[in-house]
Order: C-alpha cells, then structure tokens, then sequence
C-alpha cells in the first residue's frame, strides 16, 4: 500500500521505530486483522468504517469523516473500549463508553481528520471490551490539486473570445426531516448550474463546513447535480455548492433540519389471565354455580370454558378493549350421583397468545332429613278429651 511522505512523517510522531518506517516506505505494513473475538459469550460486531468523502480530489486542507458502527451484546452495566487503527501504524487514544441495558445495542463510533497534503491509507476500528474485536480496514485517498489558471478541457473553446460565466443554486429535498435516523433515511441535496456557453464544469459540495462530495460534468446550458447523507442525529444544518471552474461560483446556502425519533416499540403481545372462580352450592335441588373475572392487557378476542367435574356446562366468547376486566359466570348446575358429594369447577381463558386454567372445589349438597309419616294414634291432649 502507498504512503506518503505525510503519512511517514505521522508515524515517526507517533515513535515509530526505523524499521516500521522503512516498512511504510515499502508499503509493507500489515492491516489489522479481519474481525477476531473472544470464544467465549456473546459476540462484540463492529462494521467495515465509512470515509466521507473516500475519494478526494481538490483544493485543501479538507477534512474526511469516518464513523463505524458497534454491535454490543448488554445484559445489565457494561463499558465499550474502542480506538482507531491508522494506515501509518499508529492507534488513536482509547475511547470509553457506558451502556446498559438488556439485548443488543449499536453505538456508532465517530472521527475526522484534516488532510493538508494528498495521502493515501486506510482506517479500522479495534474494540478492546467488553469482547475483542477488530472491523475490517477502509480504504481512502486524498489528492490535493494546486490552483490552475486553467482546464484543459476548456481550450476546445479557446476561439470563442466570450468570458465563461456560471452561476449556481441549491436546495433541500427534504428540508426537514422527522422519523428514525437510520442509513436508508436520506436528506437530498439539488444543485443548479448555469452557464453562458458550453463549458466543463468542475464543483464541489460542502455540508456543514467540510467539503463531502465533488465532481466534474460538461454544461451546456443548464445542468442539475446533488448528493445526499444519512443523517444519525438531530441537528440543523446546511450545504452550498461551490463551482471551482472554469470560474468560481457559490450557490445560496441550502438550510435543512433533522430530528431523530427512535421508533416506536413493538407492542407486548397481549396476555389474559382469570381469578379464581368463586363456587356456591345450592342445597336447594342440589345446584351449582360460579363466577370469575378475566382481564387481558390489550384488545383481544378471548374465549372461555366453564366445567364441572371435567364435564362441559357452559361457553363463551367476547372482544375486550385494552385493560379490560369482565366477569363471566354459569348459574345453578344440577347434581347427580356422585356429583353431589362435592367436585371441581373449572374455568378455561384462552386468548391469542396465551391460555389460562383456574379451578376451585365446591361444597357437597346437604341431605334433606327423613320425613316421619303421621301417626294414626290421637295425641295425648286429645285422649283427655
């Protein structure tokens, strides 16, 4: 891999030794090791760096941002350790971050360097805890263009004596954005360029302050060009387009506006449960009856069984809204043979993602005392008559 001599320079800065600098020179420095982990656990994942912009070519000192992305398995308090890999041998200062939590959480990591010379070379990620791992390296290069008086290309009009004039203008589509920040959520940026007669074009796009995309394209009257970003926080902002040839030009500034929001949780599945089925017994014809009450967490359709002695007496189904409470019962339940020395009653709740069985005992009948048939013989009040 090339190095240039800026890149040499950093790592004699950073107390590189004679060899590690022959070895830059040679471009024989080895990359960081493709992701390596402890066996051990769960696994710490970390993405290959994204360069913004990963191929320069202009004017500078320009500034290119990496960041990289962090998959960290939480259960509970725990700390991420991470630094930066440079192509010139040397580690950026370690990094710490508290998470905690439950499951697994992605943390994007971020960095910008500022180039004064053209440099080629490459980033990586190593992250040091709570589980080892190293990203894969990305590849960038910087060319730093000296100014020129003019483009090659421009000469094919070199008979036309008329002055090459550009103008340029930008917008934001969208110009406000809400909703989850994520790599496929995009802020567009439209550029306008004007010419007065055909002309090759050369421009660039500056975010914020730094110079994140550019490019070349002929014009002959008018021509639209653009670039976007994957906003990861909320944040105002703004983009211009800078014509660099064959005459400097600078469009209006392009204002937008970003706000984050995490996406709504994914509801809890909705549970039913019961209370315990209150039983009376009617010594009256020997009767039984219950009754219950059934909540859910959420709308549902839910559906119960009532039985006795494992025998089915009663159904029923209904819909509750969210949090809803309902008491449902069976009334008196006729008792035959062994039935009516006592048993079990029985309450099934089924909704869509669970089932519930309560049951409670229920009282014997009470048997009736023996009836005595009148007797024939007069009542001693009536023999004294």
């Amino acid at each position: 891999m090339k190095f240039s001599g800026l890149a040499a320079r950093k790592a004699a800065a950073f107390g590189a030794s004679a060899a590690m600098l022959a070895a830059l020179a040679a471009g024989l420095v080895a990359a960081p090791a493709q992701a390596a982990t402890s066996k051990a656990g769960p696994k710490v994942a970390v993405s290959a760096p994204k360069a913004t912009p990963g191929k320069y070519e202009g004017s500078c000192p320009v500034k290119v941002n990496f960041s990289a992305k962090i998959k960290v398995p939480l259960k509970g308090k725990t700390e991420l350790a991470y630094r930066w890999l440079h192509g010139d041998g040397s580690k950026g200062k370690v990094q710490v971050i508290k998470l905690k939590g439950k499951g697994t959480k992605t943390v994007t990591v971020k960095q910008s360097i500022t180039f004064k010379e053209s440099v080629k070379g490459w980033e990586a990620v190593q992250v040091l805890g709570p589980k080892k791992a190293i990203s894969k390296k990305t590849y960038f290069s910087v060319s730093c263009e000296k100014p020129q008086q003019s483009d090659p290309d421009d000469d094919v009009y070199i008979e036309n004596p008329v002055e090459t004039r550009v103008s340029a203008r930008a917008w934001a589509s969208p110009d406000s954005y809400v909703g989850t920040c994520t790599p496929g959520d995009k802020i567009g940026f439209t550029g306008l360029i004007k010419v007065n007669r055909p002309s090759w074009v050369k421009y660039r796009w500056v975010l914020n302050g730094d110079v994140v995309d550019y490019g070349k394209v002929k014009v002959y009257d008018v021509r639209k060009v653009g670039f976007g970003f994957s906003p990861r926080e909320s944040h105002r902002g703004w983009a211009q387009l800078e014509i660099l040839r064959p005459d400097y030009a600078s469009s209006n500034r392009a204002y937008y506006k970003v706000w984050c929001k995490d996406p709504a949780p994914a509801p809890a599945p909705v549970k039913v449960s019961a209370t315990t089925p209150v039983t009376a017994t009617n010594h009256d014809g020997c009767k039984v009856s219950a009754h219950a009450t059934i909540s859910t967490t959420g709308a549902a359709r839910v559906q119960w069984t009532w039985a006795v002695n494992g025998e089915s007496v009663s159904k029923g189904e209904a819909y509750f809204g969210a949090f809803n409470a309902k008491t449902v019962e069976f009334g008196d339940r006729p008792l035959t043979g062994d039935a009516t020395k006592g048993g079990t009653v029985t309450l099934t709740v089924t909704g869509p993602n669970n089932s519930v069985v309560e049951s409670q005992s229920y009282a014997a009948c009470n048997t009736p005392a023996p009836v005595t048939p009148p007797s024939d013989k007069p009542t001693p009040t009536e023999s004294s008559k």
